[in-house]
């Protein structure tokens, strides 16, 4: 029964983790906002310990600040935060398709979990198109989550979805604030996994490449005086 216990808790440690991340991407739960353990364990209807173990775990991921007397708040990432996740993140991808032939590419993109991404980068494309931002985190985040399990080992995946977490942390505020948000919205997910289709690394890398320039246009964007 303790084995049972323990299992129970630590999925709903992992609920609560999941929900308040899905509050904050969503922007529902703002830069800055505080919140203590008792009110999210009332909020929810749970004991005080999953909630501070989920609130700690989301610290861990730097997606909350703790404050020992006032209990914690949403981080606020700076645009020079943000700069550095997407310069991080091209340079392990860079890193990772300089070490992929096309051969090799070719072997390891195909059958049933393919299908998959395809599929997540259809409803990226359509929410980007559309400038649905609610649907689009969702799918964004699984079709990239996807696509680096199939080319990169899980420690590499999973930082680099830490990152994209983080980035769509700090740029849901902007994106609802400006009235010119959703022209901002990549939607190149489908011809990025029709590159990986042809096993072509070069227009793997060229795709990849072209987002994250995207991400830097806006961001210098939203350093200009004149936004």
């Amino acid at each position: 029964m303790p084995a049972s216990g323990a299992v129970t808790r630590s999925t709903l440690r992992q609920q609560i983790a999941d929900a308040l991340r899905d509050e904050v991407l969503a922007g529902r739960l703002l830069p800055g906002q505080e919140f203590t353990v008792k009110q999210i364990a009332e909020q929810y209807g749970v004991s005080a310990t999953p909630v501070r173990e989920a609130l700690v775990d989301l610290s861990a991921q730097d997606l909350l600040d703790s404050d020992q007397h006032r209990g914690f708040r949403v981080h606020q990432f700076s645009l020079d935060d943000f700069r550095g996740m997407v310069e991080a993140r091209s340079l392990i991808v860079d890193a990772v398709f300089r070490e992929l032939e096309g051969e090799y590419l070719a072997a390891r993109v195909h059958g049933p979990a393919l299908v998959s991404v395809r599929r997540r980068a259809e409803e990226a494309t359509r929410a980007a198109r559309s400038g649905d931002l609610n649907i689009l985190i969702g799918y964004d985040l699984r079709f990239w989550r996807e696509l680096g399990a199939l080319v990169a080992n899980r420690y590499v995946a999973d930082f680099l979805h830490r990152l994209r977490v983080q980035a769509w942390v700090f740029s849901v505020p902007f994106l609802r604030e400006d009235d010119e948000g959703g022209k901002w919205l990549w939607h190149g997910h489908e011809q990025l996994v029709d590159a990986f289709t042809l096993g072509d690394v070069l227009a793997v890398r060229a795709v990849i490449g072209e987002y994250d320039d995207h991400s830097l246009k806006w961001a210098d964007r939203l350093g200009s005086p004149r936004r």
